[in-house]
């Protein structure tokens, strides 16, 4: 199981963290990536299988204090987030004029 944590941007958002099975995961994050945003997983992806897999996943919240690492992040309603992750891989994070965040 790997644990991803959910960024969303409403107000009230608490930034929840559920298991996912290794192909739940793959699912959202291809490759080696580990950055998501859900309307590119919707836009690659079929909408009844994603379905079905977050069905599965919303089941499994971890408490954040049992949680044993994140390996991957899913923003919600957050694009002006993208400009910072352009290869999906949160340790290549950049600010906008190409300067590594990190």
């Amino acid at each position: 199981m790997k644990n991803i944590q959910i960024i969303d941007g409403a107000a009230n958002s608490v930034y929840d963290i559920f298991a996912a099975t290794d192909e739940e995961f793959s699912l959202i994050f291809p490759g080696d990536q580990d950055i998501a945003f859900i309307d590119e997983v919707y836009a690659r992806g079929s909408e009844a299988l994603l379905n079905d897999a977050f069905k599965n996943i919303w089941a499994r919240c971890i408490p954040k204090r049992l949680a044993q690492g994140i390996h991957g992040l899913l923003f919600y309603g957050l694009e002006k987030k993208k400009i910072y992750y352009p290869t999906r891989k949160d340790e290549e994070a950049m600010n906008p004029n190409g300067s590594r965040l990190r």
